[in-house]
């Protein structure tokens, strides 16, 4: 039996270095990216549907806007996070490095959270590099569940 895809892009900007990085990554530096949100059903919903884009669209928008667009994002460890604070300025700090893979598990597991049936998330970086994160499809996802 096969499956339905739906796939909803949404774009934006933010900085970030990488402190063990051993090339120009390791500097501050930012990205305008594009990140690919991918829902999967093996039935669609009552709308005909695995999801409206526009709802997929205001899931992921509502994080990226609050949590990643026109945002320093560091490692908590980074020496500038202190300065950061005391200064007022916009920033993230992740306990992981903010590497393109796991910004991509952080929208998936925001967007999964809010219901829907996300199976993979994609960010490119740069034109021509980008990262995934996918979990093992959810078989029977509800779309009552999402709100």
């Amino acid at each position: 039996m096969g499956r339905y895809f739906v796939t909803k892009e949404v774009r934006f900007c933010y900085g970030h270095r990488l402190l063990n990085h051993p090339g120009r990554c390791r500097h501050l530096h930012g990205h305008s990216v594009k990140a690919a949100v991918t829902a999967s059903a093996d039935r669609l919903d009552e709308r005909g549907m695995v999801c409206d884009f526009g709802e997929l669209k205001q899931a992921v928008a509502e994080f990226v806007k609050e949590k990643l667009d026109h945002t320093l994002l560091l490692h908590e460890a980074d020496p500038l996070v202190p300065l950061l604070r005391a200064a007022g300025e916009r920033f993230l700090a992740l306990p992981e490095h903010p590497t393109a893979e796991v910004l991509a598990r952080l929208i998936f597991e925001h967007v999964r959270a809010k219901g829907y049936p996300v199976v993979e998330v994609a960010l490119w970086e740069t034109d021509d590099s980008y990262a995934c994160y996918r979990e093992p499809f959810l078989r029977h996802a509800s779309p009552e569940a999402r709100q």
